[in-house]
């Protein structure tokens, strides 16, 4: 069950980095701001809001494999 987080979150960060790089927004001069306005507006509907969720699954997934 472990190794399915770890998974999940390397395809979190992957999509997530793509998202980074591919999306539009509509409001910022370079794709940094961009990203951040769509963090915060959409949520997880953004690159960055993908690539935070596999880093923390990733976390998640080294904490519950120390502790089992």
């Amino acid at each position: 069950m472990l190794i399915v987080l770890f998974i999940f979150g390397a395809v979190l960060i992957v999509w997530g980095i793509y998202r980074m790089k591919t999306d539009d927004g509509l409001f910022g001069k370079n794709q940094k701001s961009k990203n951040i306005f769509n963090l915060l507006i959409m949520g997880e509907a953004s690159g960055l809001g993908q690539f935070l969720s596999g880093i923390l699954c990733i976390i998640i997934g080294i904490t519950a494999f120390i502790l089992k």
